[in-house]
């Protein structure tokens, strides 16, 4: 499934839902959006609908968590399926 980015925005939040599988080209846009960004609104990334993210993707998430405070939402989401599909190609 193709990445699907959508943002959403009030006067004091930006927020992003990730949708699908989240290679480096597409955390690399994530990047170039969020940094784009000039106000002082809080930045959240909803990734509980997230199917798949590369290491290389993952690096890039977490540059934006440590160098622009950006929060993320919906990992136990993404974990538990991560779990899931796990055991299921397991037995």
């Amino acid at each position: 499934m193709p990445t699907q980015i959508t943002q959403n925005e009030s006067d004091a939040l930006i927020s992003f839902r990730i949708e699908g599988e989240m290679l480096l080209d597409d955390a690399l846009l994530l990047e170039r959006i969020v940094s784009s960004d000039e106000s002082d609104r809080s930045i959240v990334v909803d990734l509980a609908d997230l199917d798949f993210l590369d290491s290389e993707a993952a690096q890039v998430l977490r540059r934006l968590e440590t160098d622009r405070g950006i929060k993320f939402e919906g990992t136990e989401t993404f974990l538990q399926s991560s779990i899931d599909l796990a055991e299921r190609m397991a037995g």
